[in-house]
């Protein structure tokens, strides 16, 4: 669907001869929030000419050096290869796509594209330019950046990427290939059966990625006390891998037939996100149910909307305590009948979920499938359509002399990402000391970044353009709010 044409020439060639965008002559209407302008800006390089072409896909007839421009402000996930500059070709038109910052505030550049886990508030580009648009592109964990999980920090963006199914470009189901994946067969109940006689325990856990935001350690430490759970990685280390290549990480964290084979054995997986909000789901829900083995799950609250069936995992908010859900899991453990009863969804007509089917054949992009544009290459053809359409009615807006409004800006919502205050694993935060480490880390760092939301977001509206004067902004904000307290 979408065409990359990988170009040699660079991105100086592609705007040969035109000038950088001028300061605004006042605070010029944004493409974000009301009252962002722009400020003056040093000249440009000379460019050099270079040919032009027009690729499959549309009927966009404009050369390259007529086309809008779209930076990629996190560099290191440019989705092309191997050049820094390359036009694509997408369903309503086309645009030049580029990570050399050198052209960040020409007036051609119409978008940034920032990727959330490396987007700081501090580090941001500014002063923010009127005629741009700014994207986020976040598949990744809330703790990557919980700038984003608040109103000031997401608010800061036009359009979304990320795991939320009310962003513009939800990527929901980004760990899941398809339904085939999801039907695999199972490891025979006898056989678990078998394994459970020699020794190993009912449930397994399989983390070394410690002290995170969803304090999943605290909880499986508890849960431990009252039904065997095997723990091989790092995090609650108590069992040791059969052989030294299965104990290799790089093994661990892919879908080796080896290491899928000795996991595939446990009826059920500790499945925990290591952050807690709607839609956000890993391979910690999947691969389980790809293998046949039951997760046990905290994560997503809203993961049933997602599921194949109704009785397909075991949620932990669902109990009271761990040892509640451990009595359940030992009951289903000793019961083939009932425990067989997760695993229906691998039968024929077993998904019967029809918004997860409806889900997976609407996306337009594929997990491991060539035939199929990735989701990078997709948001990347996404904002260049919005902007394509965006510099038309501008256009037209500018043709009728006013008689034709301008285009709202479009802003993102609370909702495109609006992850939750971290709360302990296990009891409340009242139950822990002053000096419990998770305590001190994520909950200062959640409420952190919300100041730090907050002094970008008034940075911008008063057109500053030095990054220097971010701490200045965050110092103004903590006076303000231990005035207040």
């Amino acid at each position: 669907l979408w065409v990359t044409l990988a170009l040699a020439w660079s991105v100086e060639a592609a705007l040969a001869g035109e000038e950088p965008a001028k300061p605004a002559a006042r605070p010029a209407e944004p493409c974000g929030t009301e009252g962002w302008a722009q400020d003056a800006v040093s000249p440009g390089a000379a460019f050099v000419a270079a040919a032009s072409y027009r690729g499959p896909g549309n009927n966009d007839t404009r050369s390259n050096k007529a086309l809008p421009i779209l930076l990629w402000w996190s560099g290191s996930l440019f989705p092309h290869f191997p050049g820094d500059t390359e036009r694509i070709d997408c369903p309503r038109g086309s645009c030049l796509v580029t990570r050399s910052r050198r052209v960040a505030r020409h007036r051609r550049t119409k978008a940034l594209i920032f990727y959330g886990t490396d987007f700081r508030a501090y580090e941001a580009p500014l002063p923010r330019l009127a005629h741009q648009t700014w994207a986020l592109f976040h598949e990744e964990s809330p703790m990557n950046n919980y700038v984003l999980s608040h109103s000031p920090g997401i608010r800061l963006f036009n359009y979304t990427a990320t795991f939320r199914r009310e962003s513009d470009y939800p990527l929901t189901l980004q760990w899941l290939p398809g339904t085939g994946y999801l039907r695999a067969p199972a490891v025979s109940l006898a056989e678990k059966d078998a394994w459970r006689r020699k020794g190993y325990g009912p449930v397994l856990y399989m983390q070394s990625h410690c002290d995170v935001p969803s304090d999943r350690d605290r909880y499986v430490r508890e849960l431990m006390k009252y039904i065997q759970v095997d723990s091989y990685g790092k995090c609650l280390h108590n069992r040791e891998l059969p052989s030294e290549r299965l104990r290799d990480t790089s093994t661990a964290t892919t879908e080796d037939s080896e290491f899928m084979t000795f996991i595939a054995r446990y009826k059920f997986h500790l499945a925990l996100e290591n952050a807690i909000c709607d839609d956000y789901m890993t391979e910690k829900l999947w691969r389980p149910m790809h293998l046949g083995a039951v997760p046990v799950y905290r994560g997503s609250p809203a993961v049933q909307d997602w599921m194949p069936n109704n009785l397909s995992i075991i949620l932990i908010d669902d109990f009271d305590s761990p040892r509640e859900l451990a009595k359940y899991l030992d009951f289903l453990d000793k019961n083939g009948e009932e425990y067989l009863k997760y695993l229906e969804y691998k039968n024929v007509g077993g998904i019967k979920n029809q918004f997860l089917l409806e889900s997976l054949e609407k996306r337009e992009w594929g997990v491991n499938d060539m035939t199929l544009p990735n989701y990078l290459n997709g948001f990347e053809c996404f904002i260049c359509d919005k902007e394509n359409t965006r510099v038309k009615e501008e256009q037209e807006h500018r043709k009728s002399r006013g008689k034709i409004p301008a285009p709202r800006p479009h802003i993102a919502q609370f909702k495109h990402m609006g992850c939750p205050m971290p709360t302990p694993g296990f009891g409340s935060v009242q139950d822990l000391s002053e000096g419990d480490s998770w305590k001190e880390m994520w909950l200062q760092d959640y409420w952190q970044s919300l100041d730090q939301g907050e002094a970008l977001t008034a940075m911008i509206h008063r057109n500053e353009s030095h990054q220097g004067r971010f701490w200045d902004y965050m110092h103004e904000i903590f006076l303000k709010r231990s005035r207040q307290h």
